[in-house]
């Protein structure tokens, strides 16, 4: 088989070309390899502190008075005739008792009150035939007033015992449980069948009229809640309302397992604001000390230190800043230390960022940055 013969001149020229070639590849290798890729942040910028902070709490609406309601006798239950959400007039049977043993004794007081009248019947006829015998010189003295003491006695038993009539009377009636005002009712602790001793609430029933919010508040907020103190109450179940309300009451102890205090708000009448619902409140109070704030979102770790990553506006890198974090909040972060205004946080992808890393910000918050820059150094 023929095989062609390349002069070394023409292969010599073929070797020249091919390592033209792979130089040419090599640098465009090398020239792509360099080209920066620019990550984009959201920055923040940190503003100046205020003099006051924000303090918000959740609660709930309730009615400004509720009853806790009770029999005023002991028995057994024997009807309920309400359950929870039902309105009520006053007047209102909510609940009876058995009457069985009240019956009873009414029955022995009325025998008890027509014993005694007869027994007054027959003191005072006792009574008139001593005054009648007294007058004829017929009777003694003594025996008159003795006469006299026992119609006495009797007239006193006759009360007595008709007293007791009355108040077994009571009783029979106090089996039923009835409504004071009107309102809604909003606990039941009482069932058909239990035994419950007087007094013992069976229902709760919340009050028509004015209605409040109760927060529990700690201790180290309570007194940034004074009574008249005004604060926005606002509604998860309606975003768009909110309330001018005002402190009217703070617990005037802790309680014991939570340590916090409860906190009553009054707010204006609003038809669509029903008892039980979750509502907000937000106060204003004197910040202790010049705290800047940032975004939850903000806050890295390294070391096991905290950090933020704060950029550089006119080299567009990031560096790592440690922090001394105050408290949180519903605004985010409150830092003492390592901040001051002005400074641009990185708000979120704090987890991709490297010491000196190439970023790209928002346009307006670049150019914002890189004008605040070329004026201070003007200034300079």
């Amino acid at each position: 088989m023929f095989s062609p013969v390349i002069p070394k001149s023409h292969f010599a020229y073929l070797m020249l070309l091919s390592s033209l070639a792979l130089a040419g590849c090599t640098e465009a290798e090398k020239a792509e390899s360099t080209v920066e890729v620019l990550r984009p942040v959201k920055v923040v910028e940190v503003k100046a502190p205020g003099s006051t902070r924000s303090l918000d709490y959740s609660g709930q609406v309730r009615a400004r008075r509720e009853m806790a309601l009770g029999f005023r006798v002991s028995g057994k239950i024997t009807e309920r005739l309400v359950d929870v959400g039902d309105r009520v007039v006053s007047g209102d049977v909510l609940a009876r008792l058995d009457t069985s043993d009240y019956e009873l004794q009414v029955r022995s007081a009325e025998a008890n009150v027509a014993a005694a009248e007869r027994q007054v019947e027959t003191t005072e006829l006792a009574l008139q035939r001593a005054r009648d015998l007294f007058a004829k010189n017929v009777a003694s003295k003594s025996s008159l007033e003795q006469a006299e003491l026992s119609y006495n006695q009797a007239v006193a038993a006759r009360d007595d015992a008709a007293s007791t009539l009355d108040q077994s009377r009571n009783q029979v009636r106090y089996t039923d449980l009835t409504a004071a005002e009107n309102g809604i009712v909003t606990e039941t602790n009482g069932e058909v069948g239990q035994v419950v001793s007087s007094g013992t609430p069976v229902m709760t029933v919340a009050v028509d009229g004015e209605k409040e919010v109760l927060v529990a508040v700690p201790e180290t907020d309570i007194l940034a809640f004074q009574p008249g103190k005004a604060v926005d109450v606002g509604f998860w179940s309606y975003p768009g309302l909110g309330l001018k309300g005002k402190v009217r009451e703070v617990a005037g102890s802790a309680d014991l397992r939570s340590r916090t205090f409860a906190v009553r708000i009054g707010i204006p009448a609003e038809e669509r604001v029903l008892l039980g619902m979750t509502a907000t409140v937000r106060a204003a109070a004197d910040a202790d000390e010049a705290l800047v704030t940032v975004p939850l979102t903000a806050l890295a770790e390294k070391d096991r230190k905290p950090i933020v990553w704060t950029v550089d506006p006119a080299r567009a890198t990031v560096h790592a800043r440690d922090i001394e974090v105050a408290s949180f909040d519903a605004d985010g972060v409150r830092i003492a230390k390592g901040l001051s205004a002005g400074d641009l946080v990185v708000a979120a992808g704090t987890q991709f960022m490297t010491e000196d890393l190439k970023v790209k910000l928002q346009s307006e918050v670049a150019q914002s940055a890189l004008s605040a820059s070329a004026e201070h150094l003007t200034m300079r």
